[in-house]
């Protein structure tokens, strides 16, 4: 089994070598941080982003006991 994941991997490091992939570029990375950044410009311009803002701040007040919530006490 050992020799099989060996071959595996000099087989697939060969294939990369060949295709010249060794992974992501920077180029890569920043489109995909661009793509983040405007969508949460998109979000946070909007009324649905003021909704979820209030519903995840109601569900963090109620988990810590400051939501009408019991707290823990029976």
């Amino acid at each position: 089994m050992t020799k099989a994941r060996v071959q595996a991997g000099t087989w697939s490091d060969r294939r990369s070598a060949r295709r010249g992939d060794r992974g992501q570029t920077a180029v890569e990375y920043l489109g995909i941080i661009v793509v983040v950044v405007a969508i949460v410009v998109a979000i946070t311009g909007t009324d649905i982003g003021q909704s979820i803002k209030g519903a995840i701040t109601k569900k963090i007040s109620e988990l810590t006991g400051g939501g009408g919530g019991q707290g823990g006490a029976h």
